[in-house]
């Protein structure tokens, strides 16, 4: 049952995580480490597979090992939030839902670029 469970919530948090990807107020990275986790518990199949995606795989490694991203996934997450956000406040149909989704932004913004940086490249050992 706990297995079930478990694989389930994976799949339901990394559906929500590529949602994210395209809604502004959903989250992607979340969702994705949550449901590595899940996976993690349940189907070290899935585990393996989430790992080894192109897309997810490397900022769920470097999540694990550094508790950090990398300068690429800061530019590209940025970038991102700061094109979906403007889409839906242009489309937000009140002046107080503009608002509220551009306070929202910033929040959301704010946060992301506060989490620690990993750059691999800066630290091989050739450029020490």
């Amino acid at each position: 049952m706990k297995h079930w469970f478990l694989t389930a919530a994976g799949f339901l948090s990394l559906g929500l995580g590529v949602l994210g990807i395209f809604l502004p107020l959903l989250p992607t990275t979340p969702f994705v480490l949550l449901a590595s986790a899940c996976f993690m518990r349940s189907s070290p199949r899935f585990h393996r597979w989430l790992l080894n995606h192109a897309v997810f795989g490397p900022v769920i490694k470097n999540w694990q090992t550094r508790r950090a991203i990398s300068p690429e996934v800061r530019r590209r997450g940025s970038f991102l939030m700061v094109i979906t956000f403007t889409f839906s406040i242009w489309m937000a149909p009140s002046t107080i839902l503009k608002i509220i989704l551009f306070l929202f932004f910033i929040i959301a913004l704010t946060i992301f670029r506060r989490l620690p940086v990993f750059d691999p490249v800066a630290h091989r050992e050739e450029n020490h």
